[in-house]
């Protein structure tokens, strides 16, 4: 029984780091990012190295964290509504 808990330990440990590592490839550049509320916010202007989604929306840089990111449908999807992703700096 110990041996199967350090094997989850172990396999647990290695799978985590794992899926970091995809969810901060998730945005890239171009790519149009999609409100919660089903609102196209527009392309993806560039990708901060811990993988937030930068993007302009009405003149103003927005970083979008990476941890509202997902992909839902196949489209780049943020948890946020458009008014929250609004009053991001």
């Amino acid at each position: 029984m110990n041996k199967f808990f350090s094997i989850l330990a172990i396999a647990a440990s290695v799978a985590l780091p794992v899926a970091g590592a995809m969810a901060s490839d998730l945005a890239k550049a171009g790519t149009i990012l999609v409100s919660a509320d089903g609102v196209r916010l527009g392309p993806v202007y560039r990708v901060a190295g811990d993988g937030s989604a930068q993007l302009i929306i009405k003149g103003k840089m927005a970083t979008v964290p990476v941890a509202t990111l997902s992909m839902v449908d196949g489209r780049l999807t943020t948890s946020l509504s458009k008014n929250d992703v609004g009053s991001l700096n």
